[in-house]
């Protein structure tokens, strides 16, 4: 099994720790992550890691398809692969409504359609096979709408691109798991439970089905974020993934239309959703997290003394055997956490 590290977003400041990513690198890690919200962005990390390392991937994990044209982001992919060696892995995600229209100013409507829209279209970038036709409900290439000056023509990117680079999204909803299966090289699921992937085979399955020729999960890189806090205090380490998840379950988009919710329910936890959002939405977000189940975070993520993230390792290599598991992609770790994962599974 692959082990990737999770850089995450920014807050107030930023900074990358490089030291840390060289002793992934040293260890075997085979990948590093970063990743946008509505601060900073994830192609400048990227291309600093990149430029600070030898071996190791970098990819994004995820860049927000309405902040850039599908032109925008096959260039920019281009470019750090080709400065790389070939080490650049593009992770698209379609983000939600709240960030899309408060803060790129984009309606989110039809955004499967988007992304499907949005693959295809860099895809053909990537392969140079004809300049660059394409007639879709969110993009025309050449754009002939309102305000066209009837100018545009279609064309092909100058840089080639020898070595494609491998295209993951960000999914969670059974539609979104189908998109990627049939569009897609990998997915990260934000949640997962290395024992349930029957939550996601069904929809992954037909998305394969769609793919066409032969396309099957030995063609796929499922590599789900985990969490990964780990010290003798077993509630201090749960304390920082029961806040992540209050924020996703209970206030990542609207009552009704919450799809980190929806992904709760169907790892079992139907209840605790209800109760966490509702306790999110009323202001009480001390009693949303308190809602939070210690066996959601402990099916999730790895927390607590070494010794009991290396007995939990154990079903994550197993989900890795039966090729349901491509990479582990940890979040928050520390040096030491990443040593004793690493011995254990690399």
């Amino acid at each position: 099994m692959r082990l990737g590290l999770l850089l995450g977003t920014a807050g107030a400041t930023f900074e990358i720790d490089m030291d840390l990513i060289r002793d992934a690198e040293a260890l075997g890690f085979d990948s590093v992550w970063s990743a946008e919200a509505y601060g900073s962005d994830a192609v400048t990390p990227a291309t600093w890691v990149l430029a600070q390392t030898s071996r190791i991937r970098v990819g994004t994990a995820i860049m927000q398809i309405p902040a850039r044209t599908p032109a925008a982001t096959a260039s920019t992919a281009m470019t750090l692969q080709a400065l790389s060696g070939g080490r650049f892995m593009l992770g698209l995600g379609p983000s939600g409504p709240q960030v899309v229209e408060g803060w790129h100013g984009m309606p989110y409507d039809k955004p499967l359609t988007r992304m499907r829209e949005y693959i295809e279209i860099v895809r053909k970038i990537f392969a140079r096979e004809a300049p660059v036709e394409y007639h879709g409900h969110h993009y025309q290439l050449p754009y002939a709408g309102l305000g066209a000056t009837g100018l545009g023509k279609p064309l092909k990117s100058v840089l080639h691109c020898k070595d494609q680079p491998p295209i993951y999204t960000a999914a969670i909803t059974p539609a979104g798991l189908r998109l990627s299966g049939e569009l897609a090289d990998g997915v990260f699921p934000i949640f997962f439970n290395p024992e349930r992937f029957d939550i996601f085979e069904t929809s992954l399955n037909e998305g394969f089905a769609l793919a066409g020729g032969g396309k099957t999960l030995a063609d796929f890189d499922v590599a789900p974020f985990v969490m990964t806090i780990m010290g003798d205090d077993l509630e201090a380490c749960r304390r920082p993934v029961k806040e992540m998840l209050t924020l996703y379950v209970g206030g990542m988009g609207a009552r009704g239309k919450n799809f980190y919710n929806d992904c709760a329910k169907a790892l079992g936890y139907e209840e605790a959703a209800v109760e966490i959002q509702d306790l999110f939405l009323d202001g009480k977000r001390g009693a949303a997290a308190a809602a939070v189940p210690d066996q959601f975070v402990d099916d999730i993520a790895l927390v607590g003394p070494k010794e009991r993230i290396i007995e939990r390792l154990d079903s994550w290599k197993a989900a890795n055997g039966r090729g349901e598991v491509g990479a582990m992609l940890l979040r928050g770790a520390s040096r030491d956490a990443l040593r004793a994962i690493a011995e254990n599974v690399l």
